[in-house]
């Protein structure tokens, strides 16, 4: 990826935070790696050179700045360069692809040889898929140990190491010192850990509607997983057999607070990558504001919500059954639709938090049970029935592992589920930005003609040519006029 250093420059002298989680400068008088944000006095411009990614600097030789603490930039790697490829090989990783995987077993999963994904990240990222890892998995370390009290054995393994011996190598050979003396030396330290569990920040490139984020998720929470309340997100999680709850809420400084209560550490940085897609904290909203805008009547919406994000999903699984409760019914009635099934077949909290009492069902309770009993019609729950069965016959069947046309071509190959259905899960689960469920009446309301004439799908489909590659926000746009309007 090619940066122009004197526009780069020009940026950190200004201290533009535009260009926060967009470049990394690394200073080759002082080895350290910085955000366009640093305090620190502007190195001279002969004396720097800049990366499109934190990986690229690290990867280069450089160890992180102590002052603008690179680790609290915003992520928005999944957004470099033009390459699909990449960036669901990034949700990937993010996800743990690479804890226990190879980069030719990563490869392999996106449909590529191992020589051209490594291409394809020194190209758009300028660093490999493991130094990318890697990275990811040093910054949640740093994070932890200055913004929470938890031990550095715990610490260890929540950022995803292997063994304490290897935490304490890796931050040796990249500070210098042991990473307890990081959390001596930091005057800020933030007391993140609270009794109801483990907080951190995660940031964002702002501006972030997240009054429209909360009204999204309101709307469509099912009751005994999830809670909208007090200006805040929570809902329950189950992985591997373990139970928690997150919830999440505003913070100062572009971020949003997660607090996290799960009892396997080595899971927290799947939750993290979880609540990230959840909340589309990866998005490069001038980017995408700048496209839309150069239509028209997008250009009028995109102005008065210019942070306006995808809400993302949680769980494939879930989003899937919640699509297919939701075909042609209100948001009200799928949400209801959606209680009742959790009530039948959900997994009871050993320890209730409040609202939150359950997990959503699993494949598996779902795949034999009588689903028409909730009061749908038989098709309906035919295709509920069919989902279930073809996650478990495919559990990697919602992964983010393969192009956007056939992600669809694979999703409507399930009984009942039609091209709104799957474009509906590629959009929120599967995280493609330029997914279109173009049969959405929704959609078609909101470009309706003044005497209340719809188009078509396919008219809508053509009009949305223009809008790629960030077709979803297109959508979200349109919803927004009309939120309760649009199903699931």
């Amino acid at each position: 990826m090619d940066l122009d250093h004197d526009a780069c420059y020009r940026a950190i002298s200004q201290r533009d935070v535009r260009f926060d989680g967009r470049i990394f400068t690394g200073v080759k008088t002082t080895g350290i790696y910085c955000r366009p944000v640093c305090p620190a006095t502007t190195p001279k411009s002969q004396n720097v050179v800049f990366y499109p990614s934190a990986a690229a600097a690290r990867e280069a030789g450089f160890r992180p700045c102590l002052r603008c603490r690179p680790e609290t930039a915003p992520d928005m790697g999944a957004w470099r360069g033009t390459s699909n490829t990449v960036s669901r090989a990034l949700r990937l990783i993010e996800q743990g692809a690479l804890d226990t995987a190879s980069v030719d077993e990563l490869a392999g999963r996106l449909g590529v040889g191992e020589r051209q994904l490594r291409r394809l990240f020194h190209q758009h990222l300028g660093a490999s898929p493991v130094a990318v890892a890697q990275t990811r998995r040093i910054h949640l370390a740093k994070q932890l140990i200055h913004e929470t009290h938890m031990p550095m054995a715990e610490i260890a393994f929540a950022s995803g190491f292997s063994s304490i011996r290897r935490f304490n190598e890796t931050f040796r050979d990249m500070f210098g010192r042991p990473p307890g003396e990081l959390r001596r030396a930091s005057a800020k330290a933030v007391p993140a850990d609270t009794a109801g569990g483990l907080s951190l920040l995660l940031r964002y490139q702002p501006p972030y509607d997240w009054d429209a984020m909360l009204d999204f998720l309101r709307l469509r929470a099912i009751a005994g997983i999830e809670h909208v309340g007090g200006n805040a997100y929570a809902r329950t999680i189950e992985i591997d057999g373990a139970q928690g709850h997150v919830r999440i809420e505003p913070a100062s400084g572009d971020a949003l607070r997660a607090t996290i209560v799960f009892p396997v550490l080595s899971a927290l940085p799947g939750i993290i990558g979880r609540i990230r897609r959840v909340f589309d904290l990866a998005a490069d909203p001038a980017a995408i504001a700048a496209h839309l805008s150069e239509d028209p009547d997008l250009a009028r919406r995109v102005a008065r919500r210019p942070g306006l994000r995808v809400p993302g999903a949680w769980d494939g699984f879930e989003l899937a059954i919640r699509a297919v409760l939701g075909q042609q019914i209100t948001v009200t009635a799928a949400a209801r639709l959606a209680g009742q099934l959790v009530a039948r077949h959900g997994t009871p909290l050993v320890e209730p938090a409040g609202p939150l009492t359950h997990t959503f069902p699993q494949a598996s309770a779902l795949a034999d049970a009588d689903l028409a009993s909730l009061g749908m019609p038989r098709s309906r729950s035919a295709t509920l029935s069919a989902v279930a069965a073809a996650s478990l016959a495919n559990p990697n069947l919602f992964d983010a592992h393969r192009g956007l046309d056939e992600a669809i071509h694979d999703l409507r190959k399930i009984r009942g589920v039609g091209e709104w259905t799957a474009q509906y899960i590629a959009l929120r689960q599967l995280r493609e930005p330029d997914a279109f469920p173009a049969a959405d009446i929704g959609l078609m309301r909101a470009l309706a003609a003044p005497d209340g004439t719809r188009p078509s799908a396919e008219a809508m489909a053509r009009r949305a040519e223009r809008w790629r590659p960030w077709r979803a926000y297109a959508a979200q746009h349109l919803w927004a006029a009309d939120p309760g309007l649009h199903v699931s």
